[in-house]
């Protein structure tokens, strides 16, 4: 259901969206606990749609225990590991034809479904717990030497606060750098009790003591010191292109990459893609000597 409106990119009015905004309105007013339950399970349960891509052969599954319920590993090739990170109602599946240019190239490509999301357990998705979810991976390799993400998987990406995060190179598929405009946007859209919304985004906040206001993808970007390269579609209807422009304007260490014609979800098997991943090896000096050490 969630889908519906953080993938609702329509600005023309609706008689259906205004019946939505009146009727979540009055569901508030009238029985506000109540409302904001519905509105919970509304705005935090992703769609776990079946996957298109075949799994490669070799390709290892397993799964690790997170403090959002177990979360469904999958790992292809040998050698450094390079981390998948999936973005909102995605999975690690998305990433499947990228995993084996990864693992072609002498790496370990590790992807996982996110807590909520694919064959992982969880009954919710949100920042916190897709930052959560990272950093139960990172803490469980120990060689992990970059990481690649797709969507709001990038926001979390940025986010994360553990070392390894910090300190390896990054492939950012269709960010979304300006994740709360974003979020709060989409939401204004699809008609939905603002107010509402926000008193659930509370919620979350304070049960996981993470402020909303320190989300801030853009900003720490600029902070980082390891090279990012971006690969966005300038047709891209979900996350604006034009942040991503102006990122690799404005930060040094990033480079961008446009395509078009590919959308949010198609670029992440695009040739693009693989080439931004080639380059981001070649120049993070990731030889092939060694890798094979």
């Amino acid at each position: 259901m969630s889908d519906k409106i953080y993938f609702n990119t329509s600005q023309r009015f609706n008689f259906r969206r205004s019946l939505i905004n009146i009727g979540t309105r009055v569901h508030h007013k009238v029985a506000p606990r109540h409302a904001r339950n519905i509105a919970r399970k509304l705005f935090l349960t992703p769609a776990r749609t079946p996957g298109k891509n075949t799994m490669p052969q070799g390709m290892q599954l397993d799964s690790i225990s997170s403090a959002h319920g177990e979360l469904k590993t999958y790992r292809l090739g040998a050698g450094p590991v390079w981390v998948l990170n999936h973005g909102w109602s995605g999975s690690a599946n998305q990433f499947f034809p990228l995993m084996e240019h990864i693992a072609e190239q002498g790496f370990t490509a590790l992807a996982y479904d996110q807590p909520a999301h694919g064959k992982s357990g969880g009954a919710y998705g949100h920042i916190p717990a897709f930052v959560a979810g990272l950093e139960t991976i990172l803490d469980s390799e120990s060689d992990v030497v970059g990481i690649v993400a797709h969507s709001m998987g990038t926001a979390s990406t940025i986010e994360c606060k553990h070392v390894t995060a910090q300190q390896v190179p990054m492939l950012l598929i269709a960010p979304v750098l300006d994740y709360l405009e974003n979020l709060f946007d989409s939401v204004r859209r699809s008609g939905y009790s603002m107010k509402l919304f926000e008193e659930v985004v509370e919620e979350v906040s304070c049960e996981y003591h993470y402020p909303i206001h320190t989300i801030e993808p853009y900003n720490k970007l600029k902070l980082r010191q390891p090279l990012t390269h971006i690969v966005h579609d300038k047709d891209d209807k979900f996350a604006k292109f034009s942040v991503s422009e102006r990122a690799a304007q404005e930060i040094d260490k990033v480079d961008l990459v446009m395509t078009q014609g590919l959308g949010h979800g198609r670029i992440m098997k695009s040739a693009p893609v693989k080439q931004s991943f080639d380059a981001l090896v070649e120049l993070s000096g990731m030889t092939v000597s060694s890798r094979c050490n």
